[in-house]
């Protein structure tokens, strides 16, 4: 299969592309200070769950047989879900080697576990001893061997990386630890958010997040805290992107956070929104029959992803990098996430001229973004933005829909040539 001959290398390199996407000031000064320190916290997993909403990115893509989609990788739960569209190929980059190393043991796992209730264990609930089991059984074998490397390595504790699937995978990488010291946080003032998933109705969600959540952002402790860029590297929310959220609040991050989770809480039913469950939560129903899933996770879609997993492949680039070694015309589809927020111009203008070249007629491309409007005009060079057609109302239907709700906007481009 196509994701378990990626390299011939028995190590993970370490994250120079990383390091050097996310460094753009002198190593002295503040920014420069700050930005090192969080390439340095985000070399390891960081996302053991994507917060993009797969079933937006669907809708927007409107994904038909045979088309060939790129995009970044991440947690990998979007890219996987797209087969379920029959695409003829989903190619996956990432600049962190540790979501390289997780995406092709997740495509390993769902060809080579025995049935959907092991897949589900493993990534499910993904805190049993048995899946240690599995991946020695089912899995070893056929991961590459700089995967193989990654996940057997052993991490200060003395324990393999692969045990935290044996220890609730959902409560690590950066973003598990995130969400566990605001749960620890707010059980300082005699508030457990696990609470909130004891509603059986919105309004119940609305009660609880007023009375018991809200008032959490008027404390002193959090409102210090959230002024301060480090304190949000936790949500893989690098210094640029920091500042790029603020405008939303008028400078006032406590303010901006505090409308994310009143989305996140009170916008959708929690019977339909997995993302509550993983922030409120900390992982997925343990019974897979009920509860929200993403879609690659899903019963009824096990066989569809184990069949086509074959199309999917992940390698360790920019997309900036990977596009350029691609034909003209040769991708139908692009989701870029939300690393544009993190991007200077110049690095804007050298993606997008490569989205345009290697754009398929009737490509479409998705993106976020922290603040609430497309970052495009006024960034990228008019000739460039003059081929697309920006679907402005489509885009905010989609954004409102988006169960993730951390994003200040949804943004679909369409290709006119």
């Amino acid at each position: 299969m196509p994701f378990a001959r990626q390299s011939k290398s028995t190590s993970h390199p370490r994250n120079e592309k990383l390091n050097k996407a996310v460094r753009q000031n002198r190593l002295l000064s503040r920014a420069g200070l700050s930005e090192r320190l969080f390439a340095h916290v985000f070399k390891g997993l960081v996302y053991p769950q994507i917060w993009e909403d797969p079933e937006v990115d669907m809708e927007a893509l409107q994904i038909r047989a045979g088309h060939r989609i790129v995009t970044i990788a991440s947690g990998g739960c979007n890219a996987m879900s797209y087969l379920t569209a029959d695409p003829a190929s989903v190619e996956a980059v990432d600049l962190n080697t540790a979501h390289v190393a997780f995406n092709r043991l997740k495509l390993t796992a769902v060809a080579r576990l025995p049935n959907y209730d092991a897949f589900y264990r493993f990534y499910g609930t993904a805190d049993s001893n048995s899946n240690l089991a599995a991946y020695e059984r089912f899995i070893q074998q056929h991961l590459d061997p700089t995967s193989r490397a990654y996940w057997e390595k052993r991490m200060l504790s003395g324990r393999r990386r692969i045990t935290i699937f044996s220890r609730d995978l959902y409560r690590h990488g950066l973003l598990g630890v995130f969400i566990g010291l605001g749960h620890r946080v707010a059980r300082l003032y005699g508030i457990d958010p696990r609470d909130l998933l004891k509603a059986s109705t919105m309004e119940e969600q609305r009660a609880y997040f007023d009375t018991a959540l809200a008032p959490l952002f008027d404390k002193r402790m959090i409102r210090w805290a959230t002024k301060r860029k480090s304190s949000l590297f936790g949500l893989g929310i690098p210094p640029q992107q920091y500042d790029a959220l603020a405008t939303a609040g008028n400078g006032n991050m406590a303010q901006v956070l505090r409308g994310r989770l009143e989305k996140l809480a009170c916008g959708f039913p929690l019977s339909e929104n997995y993302f509550a469950w993983q922030a409120f939560g900390r992982g997925y129903s343990h019974d897979a029959e009920t509860g929200p899933l993403p879609p690659y996770l899903s019963r009824n879609n096990f066989a569809t992803v184990r069949e086509r997993a074959g199309r999917m492949s992940v390698v360790n680039a920019s997309l900036t990098e990977f596009l350029a070694a691609k034909p003209t015309a040769s991708v139908d589809r692009f989701i870029l996430l939300d690393a544009q927020d993190w991007m200077t111009d110049a690095q804007l203008n050298d993606l997008w001229r490569e989205i345009s070249r290697t754009a398929a007629p009737e490509a479409r491309v998705v993106f976020r973004t922290a603040a609430e409007s497309t970052i495009l005009p006024g960034r990228i060079e008019d000739t460039l933005l003059d081929r697309w057609t920006y679907q402005q109302e489509e885009s905010l239907a989609l954004h409102h829909r988006d169960r993730s709700s951390i994003y200040g906007g949804f943004h679909l481009y369409t290709f006119k040539d």
